[in-house]
């Protein structure tokens, strides 16, 4: 397949918009779970549900299982105790530095389904007031959560109902611009979930045959390391996680390529599932890279970490800014699902 229609992007972009309003810091996944069930179930696809609340979807297909994962789950933090203010100290979920996360909005969700707004914040914020705002250290002992609630005291916070281990999400802040360019939170891993929902979809509507038995698998704990450490059907042998690209110094990918990931982290990808990408990638002249990323773990890798006997495989379309406020563009998005919807056609 040379190139896809405006459909298929069109329809990417919508799920990954819908995708980036339901909440789902790792361990909060119930609403997005719910979502993609709907989605799945109303495309006509049997879904499964793990115990640990992953969704495994079968696209259909003979030979070869293939298994496509990607995560559902973000980064976010969680309510560690109650201040004399009544404001938040916080615990981070999640691998960021906490200034990527200061003076954002977010939302507190209670254990009883409350909901109550308001900002990270540095404990000394105003450059009017304190001369270390600049010079403060960023830690979970000086960042904190304001409250858009009218509290002074910890009393006043607890008797909203609000408790250490209430989850906290990030505002988004998604926005689609006229150039193309996909700007968001948690682009990583939604633009990749986003994209194997328009796989289905093509499957679904004939628009893709499959040449080889496909799974879908959106896992729910990847931020913080074991999201695709369960799970696999046993006819898996393979699986390619489908994340996100690094943009930064020495690496290839930006935002208009797909990065196919050589080694991260963890080692080595698969010598033969990496090279049959690149080669996918060349055969449909597709605008790709092939990177390492210094500092980067994946669902397939803690799958190998979990004992699954798989060849395993890394891509994504390039996300700038990483675990802040994320951008890829259109471009990138198109060629991470053109490879995918190659590579399941050639086998």
């Amino acid at each position: 397949m040379d190139k896809l229609c405006k459909q298929n992007i069109d329809r990417t972009v919508a799920n990954i918009v819908e995708l980036c309003k339901i909440p789902s810091p790792s361990g909060f996944t119930n609403d997005v779970r719910g979502y993609l069930t709907e989605k799945f179930e109303s495309m006509g696809f049997k879904i499964q549900k793990t115990n640990k609340g992953s969704v495994l979807v079968c696209l259909g297909g003979e030979h070869e299982p293939l298994l496509l994962a990607a995560h559902v789950d973000t980064l976010g933090a969680m309510v560690r105790s109650i201040k004399s203010n009544g404001r938040l100290r916080i615990t981070k979920i999640g691998g960021y530095p906490e200034n990527l996360i200061e003076t954002e909005n977010c939302t507190v969700h209670t254990r009883d389904g409350k909901k109550f707004e308001g900002t990270v914040q540095l404990e000394h914020p105003s450059v009017h007031v304190y001369p270390d705002t600049a010079t403060m250290k960023r830690d979970d002992t000086t960042i904190e959560v304001v409250l858009d609630e009218k509290v002074f005291s910890k009393e006043d916070t607890a008797a909203l109902g609000i408790s250490a281990g209430d989850f906290i999400s990030l505002d988004c802040r998604t926005r689609v611009t006229s150039k193309g360019f996909v700007k968001s939170r948690h682009l990583d891993d939604k633009a990749s979930a986003g994209i194997l929902i328009e796989l289905a979809e093509m499957v679904r509507s004939g628009q893709l045959v499959l040449n080889r038995k496909t799974y879908l698998l959106f896992t729910m704990y990847e931020e913080v390391g074991h999201g695709g450490a369960s799970g696999i059907p046993q006819d898996v042998k393979e699986m390619i996680s489908v994340d996100m690209g690094a943009v930064g110094d020495d690496l290839g990918t930006d935002e208009y390529k797909v990065s196919i990931c050589a080694k991260d982290s963890g080692g080595p990808y698969d010598y033969d599932v990496t090279s049959d990408l690149i080669r996918t990638a060349k055969e449909n002249n597709l605008n790709y890279s092939v990177d390492i990323y210094p500092r980067y773990g994946s669902d397939v890798e803690a799958a190998l970490s979990a004992g699954y006997d798989i060849r395993h495989g890394l891509i994504g379309p390039g996300v700038y800014a990483s675990h802040g406020y994320e951008r890829t563009h259109l471009e990138g998005i198109e060629n991470t699902l053109l490879l995918i919807v190659n590579y399941v056609k050639k086998h």
